[in-house]
């Protein structure tokens, strides 16, 4: 289908929602999808605790949490009408709405990702060193299409690096590690909390973590995206929303043992150590310095500018995106509420 015919087809979609207030009436909850980026981990386990708490019920809603496709197919969700709300990434929100340009459908509501979690992470039997030009010449893994790989180029230019340092092995998400504890790349991709399976297999002293963020790319990673009929149609609904996920994620800072224990619930093949662990990365990046100031989900629009211009730039956009039509900060829960201790 081509793109316009696809444009038509999600609004017609999103069209046919009709979503109640945000509160329930008579007994009746606002039922809403949320799709997922990915799987069910401890990245994103304060969504369950919000499920299993009640919080999204108290807010009169019926929420359905599924599984994703990855970050990018998250957007395409909620484009297509499909789904209300997901977790999709920043960077390839920028792309699609360059590429469809008018009445953005897709918007991002809340910041999850304060930095994008972005790494390479390299073996240092292989030479791979804390220095990303220890890259040079070695073999990397990574999936044919994500926002790891993608975002490379920026890193290379902050490094005085050329953009094809090293050679990319494409590789698929499930074989990573395996290609990794094997030796047949010498370093991959990884959202950092993903690394923690790799680190179940391999000493983490064997590895290096190479941030994108300590080389001067400051991302937005995976926000909170909602349909653009829906934030018209009923802002209460995605505010509602909101409400309840800042109130677990709040909680899951100070605690994550029940946000844990809520995942497992669903997906009771999980460890919890593990998974727990990988929470605690996640959260250096969700709580990550700017939240400080302005608290969670929030962000700086000049730092979202600034990623407009890059992403534009390496992806060779024609058209760039303003921040206003890509991010959509009325829905947020008051400042005070979305605050966590340092």
């Amino acid at each position: 289908m081509q793109r316009r015919s696809f444009l038509a087809a999600s609004a017609a979609a999103a069209a046919t929602l009709s979503l109640p207030s945000a509160f329930a009436q008579g007994g009746k909850l606002t039922p809403l999808k949320f799709t997922l980026d990915f799987r069910i981990n401890g990245q994103t386990s304060p969504f369950f605790l919000a499920q299993a708490k009640g919080y999204y019920m108290e807010e009169g809603l019926d929420v359905t949490i599924d599984t994703g496709a990855g970050s990018v197919a998250s957007i395409t969700r909620i484009a297509s009408g499909v789904y209300q709300l997901g977790l999709g990434d920043i960077s390839s929100l920028v792309e699609f709405n360059a590429q469809n340009p008018g009445t953005p459908v897709v918007q991002a509501v809340y910041q999850y990702y304060n930095r994008a979690p972005f790494v390479i992470i390299g073996r240092k039997d292989r030479g791979v060193t804390g220095d990303f030009k220890s890259l040079a010449g070695k073999k990397v893994a990574a999936a044919a299409v994500e926002s790891t790989r993608r975002a490379w180029p920026m890193v290379a230019r902050k490094q005085g690096m050329k953009p094809d340092a090293f050679a990319w092995q494409t590789t698929d998400f499930s074989a990573r590690d395996n290609v990794m504890v094997r030796g047949d790349v010498d370093a991959a991709t990884y959202f950092h909390d993903s690394a923690i399976s790799l680190f179940s297999r391999m000493k983490p002293e064997e590895l290096s973590v190479l941030k994108y963020s300590d080389a001067g790319v400051n991302l937005y990673g995976n926000a909170i995206l909602a349909s653009s009929n829906l934030i018209a149609q009923n802002p209460k609904v995605v505010a509602a929303f909101l409400r309840a996920t800042n109130r677990a994620i709040v909680e899951t800072f100070a605690n994550p043992g029940p946000s844990i224990a809520a995942m497992r619930q669903r997906e009771p093949i999980l460890d919890e150590k593990i998974e727990t662990e990988r929470w605690l990365v996640t959260a250096q990046y969700v709580g990550a310095a700017d939240t400080r100031s302005h608290g969670l989900g929030d962000i700086r629009k000049l730092t979202l500018e600034q990623q407009v211009d890059e992403v534009a730039e390496v992806y060779g956009l024609k058209t760039k995106p303003s921040a206003d039509a890509l991010f959509n900060t009325t829905m947020l829960p008051p400042r005070s509420e979305r605050m966590v201790k340092a």
